[in-house]
């Protein structure tokens, strides 16, 4: 197989509601076909969300991109041609020539399809921050306290003129320069 280096992050378009079947049935053909040096995730993102229903809050798993399902592979024609014939995948999200196009590192981040070391974050308490991603999206906050071996930070943001501590993951926080 021809291989092209560094393995990239792409996306698939699913048919409707098979997202998780696309999933599962790539899992498995990396299991059968011994693909593990080629394609090293599959995922489909999805984020707490509450609802509420009769008077009672309920906490439910939302898809955040539905018929979305993101690769992490290395790039070659027989690969690509196994996934595309896998069922339930409509095609990949592709360029003018028919190739696939990778994900930037900046899309990667923002569909936060990787975990974020604290050494990627290079943030430190008493920093400035923007938020990301979730209900306080585009707050600007100060880091208080770091959770290392949680993969959180404590983050003081202003809301209606008072301050409130929040606890986010790294990847939801970004580092205002």
């Amino acid at each position: 197989m021809e291989e092209m280096n560094e393995p990239q992050w792409y996306v698939i378009y699913a048919l409707f509601g098979y997202d998780n079947i696309v999933k599962d049935n790539i899992l498995q053909m990396v299991e059968t076909n011994g693909l593990q040096n080629y394609i090293f995730d599959v995922v489909v993102p999805e984020e707490e969300e509450v609802v509420e229903r009769n008077g009672k809050k309920k906490f439910v798993m939302r898809k955040k991109y539905p018929n979305y399902v993101f690769i992490k592979m290395i790039y070659t024609k027989q690969i690509w041609y196994m996934v595309k014939q896998t069922r339930g995948v409509k095609d990949f999200c592709s360029g003018f020539d028919g190739r696939p196009l990778p994900m930037t590192a900046e899309e990667v981040k923002r569909a936060q399809l990787e975990q974020v070391k604290i050494e990627d974050l290079s943030i430190a308490v008493g920093d400035n921050v923007t938020i990301i991603s979730g209900p306080l999206k585009d707050f600007i906050g100060e880091i208080k306290e770091i959770k290392e071996e949680l993969r959180k930070v404590k983050v003081c943001v202003s809301m209606f003129g008072r301050e409130t501590s929040v606890d986010l993951d790294y990847n939801q926080v970004e580092k205002i320069n």
